[in-house]
């Protein structure tokens, strides 16, 4: 069964990947931090959410997947925060769903087509 993460902020994703480094297979989804409500103020995200738990079941058994929270929309729409800049990550938007170490990776419209989100897991 595939082992499941929450974590917030950068420095909190950074330490996981150090410790899941041996993992063959290390998925990271990067969302809007959700408020009380349990939603995240990313539209998309809250769209994407569902249809990536729904295909999280093709990853490979022995899979970590990490959610992170990037923060509040002011922090992320700054475009110098540190999800942005950092060299290994380079992200452009949310959500993003990638493969840790490998080029896949699948951001913001694709991440509500079943098909592309179902095939992300299934590749090796």
């Amino acid at each position: 069964m595939v082992k499941k993460v929450n974590v917030e902020g950068l420095d909190a994703f950074r330490a996981k990947i150090k410790e899941y480094e041996k993992t063959d297979y290390l998925y990271a989804y990067f969302s809007g931090s959700k408020g009380e409500d349990g939603k995240s103020w990313c539209p998309d995200c809250v769209a994407a959410e569902p249809v990536v738990e729904k295909h999280l079941a093709s990853a490979p058994e022995d899979a970590v997947f990490i959610y992170c929270s990037v923060g509040e929309r002011n922090f992320w729409k700054d475009q110098n925060n540190g999800f942005r800049k950092d060299p290994t990550l380079r992200l452009t938007g949310v959500p993003t769903l990638l493969r840790v170490g490998k080029p896949q990776k699948l951001v913001e419209g694709e991440l509500m087509k079943d098909d592309l989100v179902k095939m992300f897991f299934e590749e090796d």
